[in-house]
């Protein structure tokens, strides 16, 4: 099991990236402790902070032609990770 499941790339955790916050999507019952490890093993920084934010499932609705289609959008838990100062983590450096 993968805790790092992808990271974030937004606005909002773009402007975060200069000041050494960075956010990926994990494994929900990943602990904190455990994703601190995994994005230490990963990318080869030092993690000071881990904040961490589960978002349930909404309900959707989706009217169509023949029927109505009913369903749930999928939970998620979101990771904030704070790195010692002066060390970067490059998410575009394969591309």
């Amino acid at each position: 099991m993968d805790i790092l499941k992808q990271p974030l790339i937004t606005e909002k955790i773009s402007a975060m990236n200069e000041k050494g916050v960075y956010g990926f999507i994990v494994e929900k019952t990943a602990k904190k402790p455990e994703i601190k490890n995994a994005v230490e093993k990963a990318y080869g920084v030092k993690v000071v902070s881990v904040r961490t934010m589960r978002y349930a499932a909404k309900h959707k609705t989706r009217y169509t032609k023949t029927r109505i289609v009913s369903g749930f959008t999928n939970a998620f838990k979101k990771a904030i990770v704070q790195v010692a100062d002066g060390e970067v983590i490059d998410f575009y450096g394969e591309i």
